[in-house]
């Protein structure tokens, strides 16, 4: 062993020692406590009905693996009756099942946009379509978050200096950090305008919102120009992601996708549990509707604490400023039996915040009960 040369690890370590410093070091916490973390919004996860849809697929001989890639031997029939109900269920033309909403972001960013288009990102967009734009082989800008006219000024921009290819507009229906909802019908007319590709990912909206919970495309589904990303692991209660799209793209990205071609397939019995999540979700929509009234109450609560907030959805910010700070007052809470999760850099230095996330895993006293915990925590008094 050379002592005169550092360790090839001395850089990570120092890497890792300054985040400590920092107070955004990060690492894994025991699931323990009231759920306000997850984000199993609908309480599918550990549904009767999930775990009886699965058990009922293994007793039939469905496979835990798919063995392979979709285009291999990986092609199962639980894989097309999922897609096939994805479908109907969002009335898209087609549905494709990526093994996650990671996964699925990435692909369709660096298959279906090609050299010289451009794609818009909004500035709060998950960090998978940031990845996917600088990987993939369009240009990228970012625009100001739900502001539709700094897209539009994008695109122009972009045309008057001489851009001549399609355009892809790119945001979340609903926002994971601060849970507010995009101008959607104001993005569908610019698109239409522009004659730009939307996608949108429905991440956080699926299963809650829009008829039926379908999500807040709902209205505009079925248009060729409109991609949806569907996450199945929030409130569908489960894993992977459903891109819904026209006929065209998806056989592009089956025959293009490189994400999707080199992938082994998601676990069949994912795709059961998928589907069984879709027929929950239209059978049960006093799931959503319990949701809902816990949404209101939440919001209302936090109003008469003097704490209100922008977001008007299951996904609470709740802002404390700095890094430390929001560390020790998400660790006061879970002492206290809560499972709150505080939310660091890569948000903005100085917006550090508690994310208060709204499932049916809790009920109306248990929100009450958080709340005062957290006035107590943050002003030292009951409210």
């Amino acid at each position: 062993m050379n002592l005169t040369h550092p360790s090839k690890l001395e850089r990570y370590a120092a890497a890792v020692e300054a985040m400590r410093e920092e107070g955004w070091r990060r690492g894994f916490k025991a699931r323990a406590g009231v759920d306000f973390a997850s984000s199993d919004y609908l309480a599918l996860a550990s549904a009767p009905r999930m775990k009886e849809a699965l058990f009922a697929a293994l007793k039939a001989g469905t496979p835990i693996g798919a063995g392979g890639s979709r285009l291999l031997r990986g092609n199962c029939e639980e894989h097309e009756a999922l897609e096939a109900e994805a479908a109907r269920f969002f009335r898209a033309e087609t549905a494709l099942f990526f093994g996650s909403g990671y996964i699925a972001n990435f692909a369709v960013l660096t298959t279906l946009p090609q050299r010289g288009d451009l794609l818009v990102l909004d500035s709060l967009v998950h960090a998978s379509i940031h990845e996917g734009a600088r990987a993939g082989r369009a240009e990228f800008r970012i625009a100001a978050h739900n502001d539709p006219q700094s897209v539009e000024d994008t695109i122009g921009n972009w045309r008057a200096k001489g851009g001549v290819g399609r355009v892809w507009i790119l945001v979340e229906s609903l926002y994971s950090v601060d849970g507010d909802f995009a101008p959607l019908a104001d993005l569908v007319e610019i698109a239409e305008r522009c004659e730009a590709f939307l996608v949108v990912d429905e991440a956080h909206a699926t299963g809650i919102f829009g008829e039926q919970g379908r999500g807040l495309t709902a209205p505009y589904q079925g248009r060729e120009y409109i991609l949806v990303v569907h996450t199945c692991g929030k409130a569908l209660g489960a894993a992977g992601a459903l891109v819904t799209a026209s006929r065209v793209l998806r056989d592009f990205m089956v025959n293009r996708c490189r994400p999707f071609i080199f992938a082994t397939a998601p676990s069949p019995l994912m795709a059961v549990a998928v589907r069984q999540a879709l027929f929950i979700v239209q059978e049960e929509p006093e799931r959503r509707r319990r949701l809902i009234d816990l949404i209101d109450f939440a919001h209302r609560q936090l109003a008469i604490c003097g704490r209100p907030t922008r977001s008007s959805s299951q996904i609470v910010p709740y802002r404390v400023g700095d890094n430390a700070r929001t560390m020790r007052l998400a660790a006061a809470l879970q002492a206290r039996g809560f499972d709150v999760r505080a939310i660091r850099p890569p948000v903005p230095p100085g917006r550090a915040r508690l994310r208060i996330s709204l499932t049916l895993n809790v009920e109306q006293d248990d929100v009450s009960e958080m709340i005062d915990a957290l006035v107590e925590e943050t002003w030292g008094k009951v409210r």
